[in-house]
């Protein structure tokens, strides 16, 4: 996959801007790579991830499914891989893991744990309990976060208050409670990371809440999550390109957060409000800044009897930075944009055979019905925007009774160090 220090979107990806202060209009003036401030080269590494033997270079092909519940055998499942090198087969983006060497087994409570991320290989992850931790698929490696309860409006925690054990402070300035299970589910949407913590240790891992709209970070050796006050409603999706987050608002505006320095900095990116639509994407790809807009609509399952949610249409734009303002795409060209609960991610179709260009690949973010193993037909597939059509994944049951028995998938960039 390609993305080596300066975030998702690819080698060389930059969106270049001149970044000004929250209320200013940020224009297309192009302006060298921003400063990152980088933390001091001494600060401690406190994560436990630990080196293990290398991994053969074919299992960099491996496709791997994370469930949030005990499942079949193995089946295919969505992952972007890892650049080819010189000797390498070359890469396939869905693949049975049945077909490849012995994987490690997962940890074992995964039962009553939830992903709420995907970012360079690791996966981002809550339980029935304060801990948030991430999780090295592929080594099994461990690093933990500040919990949940570290949370500046997370009043109180206490576990011996069964079935109220968080209490927490609304916006209003009014308190409510809480379960373990509903603060497992619904307090994080997303954590995305701004570099793998196996290779560096000044990375970043940046929060959206679900309930407020807040966004939050948390350095590596912190023990507890800061807000990004000038950044709220900001909560549909967030990337990290070139030392910034860029996280996208319901009406497809964009803020630019600096969080490498002792305090947040906070720009805007004034674009016109995009109307309609029921979900945003900001993923960057090839120098520019793209826009992707879910559209969906109620369908009904027979099986279920009840009206779920389905995707029927998606609509790629990209910045000018001349208005700016968001143009129409019609053609991605070579491109695949890969989104979900993952960090949203552009990769090449020539570097994945049987992958096709101008698509999107996408999974289910938004189902409640996502936790828990409750029945559920999971709101997933592979997206052209050439014709609007849409075709399943290929590793992944649709359409069948037996697609209760599998918990949606989420892509994963493997990294096996």
């Amino acid at each position: 996959m390609g993305f080596r220090g300066g975030g998702h979107g690819g080698r060389g990806a930059r969106v270049k801007m001149e970044m000004r202060r929250k209320g200013d209009k940020i224009h297309g003036r192009g302006v060298g790579r921003p400063s990152t401030g980088a933390a001091p080269n001494d600060r401690r590494k406190t994560h436990n991830s630990r080196r293990l033997h290398p991994i053969p270079s074919r299992m960099r092909e491996l496709a791997i499914l994370i469930p949030n519940q005990p499942s079949p055998p193995p089946l295919p499942a969505p992952m972007a891989d890892a650049p080819p090198r010189p000797h390498d087969p070359p890469p396939r983006l869905l693949q049975p893991l049945r077909r490849q060497g012995p994987l490690p087994p997962p940890p074992r409570g995964l039962p009553s744990r939830r992903r709420c991320g995907s970012s360079h290989g690791w996966l981002a992850i809550t339980d029935e309990s304060p801990a948030i931790f991430l999780l090295n698929p592929l080594t099994r490696a461990k690093v933990l976060l500040p919990p949940l309860s570290s949370f500046s409006n997370v009043v109180a925690f206490n576990f011996y208050d069964v079935g109220r054990e968080y209490t927490l402070r609304a916006p209003n300035g009014d308190t409510y409670t809480l379960n373990l299970k509903q603060m497992r589910d619904f307090f994080i949407k997303k954590v995305i990371l701004s570099s793998s913590p196996s290779s560096d240790d000044n990375y970043i891992a940046f929060a959206i809440l679900n309930q407020t709209g807040d966004l939050a970070f948390c350095k590596n050796g912190d023990q507890s999550w800061k807000f990004i006050e000038d950044a709220k409603s900001y909560c549909e999706d967030v990337i990290y390109c070139n030392g910034l987050f860029y996280a996208v608002n319901k009406l497809g505006e964009i803020t630019v957060c600096d969080v490498h320095g002792p305090s947040p900095r906070v720009s805007l990116i004034c674009t016109p409000p995009q109307i309609g639509g029921d979900m945003q994407y900001v993923v960057s790809s090839s120098e520019e800044l793209l826009l992707i807009t879910r559209y969906l609509d109620f369908e009904f399952v027979d099986y279920q009897f009840d009206n779920v949610y389905k995707t029927m249409e998606f609509r790629a734009y990209r910045l000018d930075l001349n208005g700016p303002k968001w143009e129409r795409v019609m053609n991605l060209g070579d491109k695949m944009l890969f989104l979900g609960e993952n960090s949203s991610l552009a990769l090449s179709a020539t570097d994945f055979p049987g992958c096709k260009g101008n698509c999107i690949y996408y999974t289910d973010d938004y189902s409640e019905s996502n936790y828990d193993g409750i029945p559920g037909d999971n709101d997933l597939g592979v997206y052209d925007l050439e014709d609007g059509s849409i075709e399943p994944l290929p590793c992944y049951p649709r359409n069948s009774i037996s697609q209760l028995r599998w918990p949606p998938p989420i892509w994963v960039t493997p990294n096996p160090y």
